[in-house]
């Protein structure tokens, strides 16, 4: 009779539920693994094979019977690992060398990668396979001792097992193993800090006007495109930001923890992810790394940089279609991949900072440096940037470079906490503005029309100044309602809890298209 063990698989950032299904039959030897399994599943039939003949059973790789492993439903497409270890307890229950209750076995669900030696190795996505089992009324899970603590964060009721070797999981379904449950404080995760680039704001001579556009995309989650010759601070602006992003509360860092675990980055010692991410990639990443995909679709680093920073430094360098597929998930937060088999939704509310020269030597409008570059290789260079993409970019700066006096000035090395002192003050009256929102919203760059409506009133002396704005500059609706978005989050940081006039004139200061800032 078959036997039947529940593991689970990842799709997107979710888990489903699988049912490993082995049947030991008479026949010539065979081993076979059947249900729309990879090529790493596949391969557990050597895994499996060799780490049961190590532990002295008879091995489904050395038995003279039929052996067939399905994974149940079948029309779902299995990746990973992770069901080395359910394979390996269901094919010793088959083969009737363990004896274990159907009742208990219906209560704990098993994953984990399975040396040759029989060691339980971690795997991915065990946040959200935890998070699933919980859901579905498992008692237990058994999961690699490395995937512990990643167990732990998620769960509730459910009890976690975490065990380094297939033996001791075996002792375990046979009470010969009396486990006591690792207890944690998540908090202590939430303030052991990682190591980040330390680039303090107070180490950045100059570059005022930078530093207060800066302030306010942190503050508000506004995007923001930095324009400047080289050398002239772009790229230590961008990282000095990382710096004054507030700390994460302990739901969003779950939810970025659940990304990179289904990515497969967390760091085993501390799994739980508990600074805003700074992703950089290089301008020659492809659009599938960005965005997201591959044959069974993981999370770019758009979904990576969640709740935190994308930083995409010499703009123009990025191929053409990734920086065009940035569109969707710049104006709804996420990204939709889609397949064949399926479509999956990965959530993308990043910050986008980027840089860029103004010209391809990047000396144009320089006052010490002559630029030697065409007027039609200025403009084709300036024409990689698309005007829908440059419309979902909220602030728009020129970057200066600094004077001689300005380069010797001494540091504030209280500037970074003053600064990042206004952003959290600014976030938290934006916490309370949201706090019932339908749409769990919890920064002005996130808010759509009807949230303007709502949160922005906007006076006839203010409409009188936007429509001056809208005739001259010719602004799209986008760029408006990016305007007023701009103002609330200004109006926040001077704790104005109206829109005043000065708050849309600076605004409208960085939303004046892109042809001000480079011509």
């Amino acid at each position: 009779m078959p036997a039947k063990i529940f593991s689970a698989t990842t799709l997107g950032l979710d888990a489903v539920l699988i049912e490993v299904e082995v049947d030991v039959s008479k026949g010539m030897h065979s081993f076979d693994v059947v249900g729309l399994a990879d090529s790493a599943i596949k391969e557990s039939r050597q895994r499996v094979g060799s780490a049961i003949n190590n532990l002295k059973l008879e091995s489904p790789l050395r038995i003279t019977k039929k052996v067939i492993v399905n994974l149940v439903p079948a029309n779902i497409k299995k990746s990973g690992s992770g069901f080395d270890l359910p394979i390996s307890i269901a094919f010793l229950v088959a083969s009737q060398q363990l004896t274990i209750t159907r009742e208990k076995l219906d209560s704990i669900l098993f994953v984990g990668e399975v040396t040759l030696d029989g060691f339980l190795k971690p795997i991915s996505g065990v946040i959200s396979i935890t998070e699933m089992a919980e859901n579905k009324g498992f008692k237990e899970i058994v999961v690699p001792k490395d995937n512990e603590i990643e167990a732990l964060m998620i769960k509730k009721n459910i009890k976690v097992v975490a065990l380094n070797k297939l033996s001791e999981v075996i002792d375990y379904l046979l009470d010969k193993i009396n486990y006591q449950e690792t207890k944690i404080d998540i908090n202590d995760y939430l303030l052991t800090k990682t190591p980040i680039n330390e680039v303090d704001f107070g180490d950045i001579r100059g570059q005022y006007a930078a530093k207060r556009a800066i302030m306010i995309s942190a503050s508000g989650g506004h995007n923001l495109i930095m324009v400047g010759s080289p050398g002239s601070g772009k790229t230590l602006l961008a990282k000095a930001l990382a710096n004054i992003l507030p700390p994460l509360t302990l739901t969003e860092s779950l939810e970025i923890t659940k990304i990179y675990s289904i990515a497969g980055y967390l760091n085993i010692n501390n799994p739980l992810v508990n600074r805003r991410p700074f992703r950089s990639p290089h301008h020659s990443a492809s659009s599938a790394s960005i965005v997201g995909g591959g044959a069974t679709p993981k999370p770019g680093e758009i979904s990576l940089a969640h709740r935190g920073i994308l930083f995409l430094d010499e703009l123009p360098e990025f191929n053409r279609l990734v920086v065009e597929s940035l569109r969707q998930p710049l104006e709804e937060g996420s990204v939709t991949i889609t397949r064949v088999e399926d479509s999956l939704t990965f959530p993308a509310k990043f910050i986008l900072i980027s840089a860029m020269n103004p010209c391809p030597c990047g000396w144009l409008n320089d006052d010490h440096h002559e630029c030697n570059c065409t007027a039609n290789n200025i403009l084709k260079y300036q024409k990689k940037i698309s005007g829908p993409i440059l419309d979902r970019i909220d602030l728009q700066i020129n970057v200066n470079s600094v004077d001689f006096e300005k380069a010797f000035q001494p540091s504030n090395r209280n500037e970074n906490k003053q600064i990042q002192e206004k952003i959290i003050m600014a976030r938290q009256k934006q916490a309370i503005r949201f706090k019932n929102n339908p749409r769990h919203i919890l920064l002005n760059g996130e808010m759509n029309v009807k949230d303007i409506e709502i949160y922005c009133p906007i006076n006839d002396e203010l409409k009188a100044i936007l429509k001056t704005a809208m005739d001259k500059y010719a602004l799209t609706m986008r760029s408006l309602h990016k305007i007023i978005k701009i103002s609330r989050t200004i109006a926040d940081l001077e704790n104005s809890n109206d829109i005043l006039p000065a708050h849309i004139m600076e605004a409208l200061q960085y939303k004046t298209g892109f042809n001000e800032i480079i011509n």
